[in-house]
């Protein structure tokens, strides 16, 4: 099998395993008990904060990181838990339409209970300009949450200015990034960010799934989503699930060790640009994550070409795994034609990838437009 769709989800890597398997078996106590095995668990517990943490880079040490489930969880602990602790300073959001739907039905239901949200266009490179969301800027706006690497096209939305244009606005909007798709595929760290709040996930960075987290920047206490006993500091109560949480802070300090990620995910999709000429890439590579690539073969359609590619084992997507063969948002809010959007594909790497893979599926890919989409293309 050729697996090219890590923007989907990750292989978990062997550091990861191993540590669910001991944590079932040998790391099995409740972390908020008091005798032997539940001390046990939380040593532990808090040692896989502290690799990711760790991994998160210089200035997370200025902030709190909280478990969750996933990303998604996150993202509504984000947004609620902001919208909630400022409404005494405004009613408005800005995000965009290009965001990930965990961010944008949360958005909804806000909107539905009266706050007023402003949802940005993205460019032609799949970016948000940050000179939109200065225009968009008022003065009862609390809360703008763009995501640092879109998780359709790769575009690369440029935090660390927002957070500067914030500050010299002298506004009080806090600042959420979505990076679950930059984390540990591009180097950022929250100290080079300035965002206030960031949503990071397990499973994208060959960890388990069932598991994420939401760091926070100290000073800022957000009301919890989930109520119960009163784990994670209060902010997101629940018996921590111990085999996922392990595993995502082994995966996060196996992962960092790898400096050299960008450079291979950059070379690698230049094999891509190199061996797929027909192909119309879509964004602006300057401003793309190297891991992603979206591309089309505009008149083809992308749902016959991934399933004649699965056929050989190869696995692609059509765009975000959430769409579930619905048309892409995200190119749609580009403002791309139809026949592009429905001939797009989504090709994305993982740590495991390798050139002569890249290479042949390729390969694979000429010979399925040219057989059933013959003269489709850019």
């Amino acid at each position: 099998m050729i697996y090219l769709d890590n923007a989907a989800t990750t292989r978990p890597c062997r550091e990861a395993a191993e540590t669910v398997a001991k944590a079932m078996t040998e790391l099995w106590g409740n972390p908020s008990a008091g005798h032997t095995p539940g001390r046990k668990a939380m040593a532990a517990l808090e040692q896989a904060r502290e690799r990711v943490l760790k991994a998160l880079g210089p200035g997370s040490e200025r902030g709190s990181l909280t478990f969750t489930s996933g990303g998604t969880e996150a993202d509504n602990l984000a947004l609620f838990g902001a919208a909630k602790k400022q409404i005494h300073r405004g009613r408005h959001i800005i995000s965009s339409k290009a965001e990930h739907e965990a961010v944008l039905k949360c958005l909804e239901e806000l909107k539905a209970e009266g706050w007023a949200v402003t949802l940005l266009d993205p460019d032609a490179s799949g970016r948000i300009p940050v000179e939109a969301v200065g225009e968009a800027l008022q003065p009862d706006t609390v809360l703008v949450s763009l995501m640092l690497v879109n998780n359709e096209t790769g575009g690369i939305n440029e935090i660390p200015r927002v957070a500067e244009l914030l500050r010299e606005r002298g506004s009080r909007a806090l600042l959420h990034t979505d990076a679950v798709q930059a984390f540990l595929k591009l180097p950022f760290s929250p100290a080079g960010l300035g965002a206030d709040l960031i949503t990071l996930s397990s499973h994208k960075i060959c960890g388990p799934k069932g598991a994420g987290a939401l760091w926070c920047r100290n000073g800022l206490r957000l009301p919890p989503l989930l109520r119960g006993g009163g784990q994670e500091g209060g902010l997101r109560s629940g018996t921590e699930p111990m085999p996922a949480i392990l595993g995502f802070g082994a995966a996060a300090e196996a992962i960092s060790a790898d400096k050299d990620h960008t450079a291979r995910y950059t070379a690698l999709r230049r094999i891509l640009e190199e061996e797929l000429p027909g192909a119309l890439f879509l964004g602006d590579p300057e401003a793309c994550a190297p891991h992603i690539c979206s591309l089309s073969f505009p008149g083809a359609r992308a749902e016959p070409l991934m399933n004649e590619l699965d056929s050989k084992g190869i696995c692609v997507s059509r765009g975000s795994a959430c769409a579930r063969g619905r048309r892409s948002h995200v190119l749609e809010a580009m403002g791309l034609p139809a026949k592009v959007i429905d001939g797009a594909l989504r090709i994305s790497f993982g740590p495991e990838n390798t050139p002569e893979e890249v290479r042949e599926a390729c390969a694979c890919l000429r010979e399925a437009v040219d057989r059933y989409f013959p003269g489709a293309g850019k």
